[in-house]
């Protein structure tokens, strides 16, 4: 009996992925979980597990570093551990109907990903071309740094022959360069690839667009094309941008005593300062209850609301790869102190790029905070499925007329919310924030209520 191993959906509305790598040699003893390969979908980079256990078999027509792969394809096999090296599956002992038999794959350089050199590493010979097999490790013990896969690239490109007219319909170029030059109207046989054995790039296609664009109809600059976390974000913004019918409502809440609860966790000599957005995440999450709707999904033509104690939150990260959304679960359910690990803990898997499909799905709500940088109010975008989402302005101290009429300077916030006209009215949507706005002003007492 054989498994085909497929391009599984990272992301409710992914429908490609960028293969980027084996992890796992032909032939390997394969067990279920153990990560497979590389695939670049839905804004992060993310290993993929195996789901059953046997060896793995490659394909000879298997796909290469930076394949463009639809859902669903099949990009190996595994197979029982008896019949894996001395046969080849048939179509009868394959778990599909709509497989081809299998050649044992030659041994490719794509292997090599595996071994070396750290996830940073990998990437960066996957970015450059390089074979981590010829790369000679100078680190402790051994290890392969960056420094030595960019040595490799300058050594490799210098010792590069130059691609001639009689092998131009044997050219290599990947799938996104080959559109690329389709889209630019340029001939592959004309150019000389950077990556590796001579293969042709996205970046070399555009480079050579740039250079024979007329200068009259452009001065200057640098064309930069869309990466594939780069078109993702593109297109879920647009569909936002399409699909819903935006609102938002602005409010500005006194953050007197939620600044003075973090400076009690500093003064108690805790280890882990919950953030800002911590403390208003386990807030969010108990005015949630009160009003699920915000807390509903689009299912087609239907909203799905949670459970309300099952009230799981997406937090807008920056990072180098663009933006990212990983979910804290169960928010209701967590301390303030575990809350705040967990934040921590996803916030850094976010930005190294390692988060898991499963990290990033199923929020029913979202928090943006771009009050670190200085902005007070916005109009955030709806992360769809979901139908509302909270931005956090900063924090300045600013004059305010108190109760009894004297003028006191204090900390002040300005929260903006957008929610979709379309599953939530204006009236709803107005209570929630006048909820929230009362819980941060006393943020205490509702974790306290809460836990």
């Amino acid at each position: 009996m054989s498994f085909e191993i497929t391009i599984p959906r990272l992301g409710w509305s992914m429908e490609e992925g960028i293969f980027a790598g084996w992890l796992k040699k032909d032939g390997d003893v394969i067990r279920r979980g153990d990560a497979l390969f590389e695939l670049e979908g839905e804004k992060a980079l993310q290993e993929v597990e195996a789901l059953d256990d046997g060896v793995l078999r490659l394909m000879a027509d298997g796909p290469q570093l930076g394949t463009v792969l639809k859902v669903g394809a099949v990009v190996g096999y595994l197979v029982a551990d008896g019949a894996a090296l001395a046969q080849t599956p048939s179509d009868s002992n394959v778990a599909s109907n709509t497989i081809k038999p299998v050649e044992k794959a030659p041994a490719t350089d794509i292997n090599s990903m595996s071994s070396g050199g750290s996830p940073s590493v990998r990437r960066l010979a996957r970015e450059l071309g390089v074979d981590l097999n010829r790369v000679t490790g100078t680190g402790s013990r051994d290890r392969i740094t960056d420094d030595d896969v960019r040595a490799t690239a300058r050594r490799e490109s210098e010792q590069r022959p130059t691609i001639n007219s009689a092998l131009a319909a044997e050219i290599i170029a990947t799938p996104r360069a080959r559109r690329a030059a389709k889209t630019a109207g340029i001939e592959l046989s004309s150019m000389q690839g950077t990556g590796r054995n001579g293969r042709i790039r996205e970046r070399d296609v555009v480079s050579q667009s740039n250079a024979a664009a007329p200068s009259a109809t452009w001065a200057g600059g640098q064309r930069i094309s869309l990466s594939g976390r780069r078109r993702v974000i593109a297109e879920r913004l647009a569909d936002s941008h399409r699909q819903t019918v935006p609102v938002t409502l602005t409010s500005q809440v006194d953050a007197t005593n939620l600044v003075s609860l973090r400076q009690q966790f500093k003064a108690a000599g805790e280890t882990l300062i919950p953030a800002i957005h911590d403390i208003i995440a386990k807030l969010v999450a108990g005015c949630l209850r009160q009003e699920l709707r915000l807390a509903g999904r689009w299912d087609g033509d239907a909203i799905v609301l949670p459970y309300d104690n099952e009230i799981h939150i997406g937090l807008a990260v920056d990072t180098p790869e663009g933006l990212i959304v990983p979910v804290l679960r169960n928010v209701v359910n967590e301390t303030l102190l575990s809350l705040a690990a967990e934040s921590s803990r996803i916030i850094r898997k976010s930005r190294a790029g390692r988060l898991s499909g499963a990290e990033m799905q199923g929020a029913v709500f979202t928090i943006t905070n771009l009050g670190s940088f200085g902005i007070d109010t916005f109009t955030p975008v709806i992360n769809l499925p979901e139908t509302a989402i909270l931005g956090l302005g900063a924090i300045r101290k600013l004059a305010v007329v108190a109760s009894d009429d004297r003028i006191e300077v204090r900390p002040m916030m300005t929260l903006s919310l957008t929610f979709d006209h379309r599953a939530i009215d204006g009236a709803p949507a107005a209570k929630f924030l006048q909820s929230l706005v009362a819980a941060i002003e006393n943020p205490a007492a509702r974790l306290l209520m809460s836990e």
